[in-house]
């Protein structure tokens, strides 16, 4: 009878462990100023999640979510870190919004041994390799793909303005590093705070330094739209080049016409209904465009498109690994090859936690309040 029992035992243990929830864990900037960014990777999360588990989960498991707001404190993001890790046991974390909470957390998953997929745009995240650290965007290589763009308009000279922000500094850096070997100058080099409402002092300073034949921000949120108002009210010439860390409607509305004809580097997603029929990239970004505007009533953003590549490279790595084992899954990510997401082709390696380059951007202009192709 004993023996009967402890087989009873057994199996009840054995069923619950097999359809045990798989848990994901989610620390976001939903609200605050960079809720352009969390907010639709948040509404992301929650649609593809929704999916997962109407087709039966992933491996037979439904997926339970832990999602916070850390309304852009890195000190915020670091206490939901810690709390996804002990609390709430979590298996794998997709997200940070930005560069400040991704690295605030970073270390807190590494330490603890859960794969970590970042959704910011700092290389720092990922350079030098941590063993469970991952990032689907694209990091300040946005430098490379203007200076091309330069190259082919013969503009040389350049004026460079850059957020005090995690992201702004990082790119900036990247940045001066890149210029000397593209044939660039940086004439001048002026910043501003995550908190200025005016950067009119700093874009007279560029346009009175002679010789500036374009016109670099490095930022994201509100600043950049500030900076573009600013400069076109001073009437500055030299054509404006903003990074991906704008690549939403967001930036068209908050700039306004001050927007017409400024150029940046972006991932296909923005202009997914004029990619060619021939680009591997379409039926991807169209089929997650099409998607998020009808469940959420909002335009698409590049934000949302990292979450749904950064959860649907963890679903594939679970699959792969037939488990949640977290070790499993962690090799599984890095495994990734050929993963066509909406930032682009996917390819990790031991190496490269990233596994984007160059090809994978676009570079788009603004007309007419809406993102077209420039070739």
């Amino acid at each position: 009878m004993k023996g009967l029992f402890a087989a009873a035992a057994a199996l009840i243990f054995a069923g619950a462990t097999a359809h045990a929830d798989v848990k994901i864990g989610s620390v976001l900037s939903v609200t605050g100023p960079a809720s352009f960014l969390g907010d639709p990777e948040k509404r992301t999360l929650e649609m593809y999640v929704a999916d997962i588990n109407a087709a039966g989960g992933i491996n037979g498991q439904r997926v339970k979510v832990f999602i916070y707001d850390d309304g852009g404190d890195a000190n915020k993001a670091r206490t939901f870190a810690t709390r996804l890790v002990e609390e709430d046991k979590v298996d794998a974390v997709v997200g940070g919004s930005i560069t400040g909470t991704s690295l605030a957390m970073r270390d807190v998953y590494e330490d603890a041994g859960i794969p970590f997929i970042a959704l910011a745009g700092a290389a720092e995240i990922v350079v030098p390799v941590r063993k469970w650290v991952f990032k689907t965007p694209h990091t300040a290589m946005s430098c490379g793909k203007i200076f091309e763009d330069l190259k082919k308009r013969n503009l040389t000279k350049i004026g460079m303005i850059s957020g005090t922000d995690g992201w702004g500094k990082a790119m900036r850096a990247e940045c001066l590093k890149m210029a000397p070997a593209a044939g660039v100058t940086v004439l001048k080099d002026e910043a501003y705070g995550a908190t200025d409402s005016d950067m009119t002092p700093q874009l007279t300073n560029i346009k009175n330094t002679d010789g500036i034949q374009a016109l670099i921000n490095c930022g994201f949120g509100q600043g950049p739209a500030i900076v573009t108002r600013n400069y076109r009210q001073l009437g500055i010439a030299a054509p404006l080049y903003e990074s991906h860390g704008v690549s939403s409607k967001s930036y068209i509305d908050l700039a306004g016409q001050a927007a017409e004809g400024v150029r940046l580097p972006a991932s296909a997603l923005l202009v997914a209904d004029k990619l060619s029929d021939s680009d591997p990239l379409k039926p991807v970004a169209m089929a997650y465009k099409i998607k998020f505007e009808k469940t959420t009533g909002q335009p698409v953003s590049t934000f949302g498109g990292h979450m749904r590549d950064g959860l649907l490279i963890l679903v594939e790595a679970m699959k792969r690994a037939k488990s949640a084992n977290k070790a499993k899954v962690r090799d599984e990510i890095e495994r990734t090859k050929n993963f066509i997401g909406t930032g682009g082709v996917v390819n990790m390696s031991a190496s490269d936690h990233l596994g984007l380059d160059l090809t994978s951007f676009r570079m788009l202009e603004i007309k007419n309040g809406d993102w077209v192709l420039v070739n």
